[in-house]
């Protein structure tokens, strides 16, 4: 991973007290332009990040995972394509508020994350990560989560609803919508995999509204 140049791994000591070198300078040090940055978070082998950046040559890309021998993979394609306005960044999420300065960000996308059934504070739709995204999200920044888990759909639908937000595009099962183009029709590994096994994949996309704090919802979703 380290011989890669567009790999970026933070010390994990040092991030908890200090903010990354990188913070408020992708553009400028990285990728050179003023294009908008958007993060996948959570991005696995990064195919998600990869296919938006084929797509789309005038943003940038930064796929976001802890885990570096999935990373590794994306990383590898990426340095074969020469994507020239893709990176990598091996860290938590939790940690993001290190590495990306107040209004970096475009746009964020969630695929398939850990619904975390049993602990909604370590859901990376919940009240905690919403309100550090509106730190580096600039105004009017979309945020999609692409997901099987109906625990987490309907938990986020929740999460809007309790804070007074409308979700500009929903369903709890995207490929039987109109909704499906050319972005929400790249499959990542695990969503191939899921759909194989007929389970539907649900999709949301919201525009968090920036001097709101988050808060969460008074009823918690239950496992079915």
């Amino acid at each position: 991973m380290r011989e890669f140049p567009h790999v970026f791994e933070p010390d994990g000591h040092a991030i908890l007290s200090t903010d990354y070198d990188m913070k408020g300078r992708w553009n400028s040090e990285f990728f050179k332009n003023d294009n908008p940055i958007v993060l996948e978070l959570g991005c696995g082998r990064g195919e998600y990040t990869i296919e938006l950046a084929k797509r789309s040559p005038d943003y940038n890309f930064i796929g976001v995972d802890i885990k570096g021998a999935r990373m590794w993979k994306g990383a590898s394609e990426s340095n074969l394509l020469s994507l020239d306005h893709v990176a990598f960044l091996r860290c938590r999420i939790e940690f993001l508020f290190r590495m990306f300065a107040r209004e970096e960000i475009s746009e964020i996308w969630i695929t398939f994350p850990d619904p975390q059934a049993r602990k909604p504070r370590k859901r990376l739709t919940s009240s905690r990560f919403i309100n550090m995204y509106l730190e580096m999200l600039k105004p009017g920044g979309k945020i999609h989560l692409k997901t099987d888990s109906m625990i987490l759909h309907e938990y986020t639908v929740s999460l809007l609803k309790w804070n007074k937000t409308e979700p500009e595009k929903c369903t709890a099962d995207l490929y039987s919508s109109n909704l499906v183009d050319d972005i929400l029709s790249i499959r990542t590994h695990y969503e191939s995999g899921f759909l194989k096994a007929g389970m539907p994949i649900t999709y949301l996309c919201f525009i968090p509204v920036h001097g709101h704090r988050w808060t969460e919802p008074r009823e918690e979703i239950s496992e079915p």
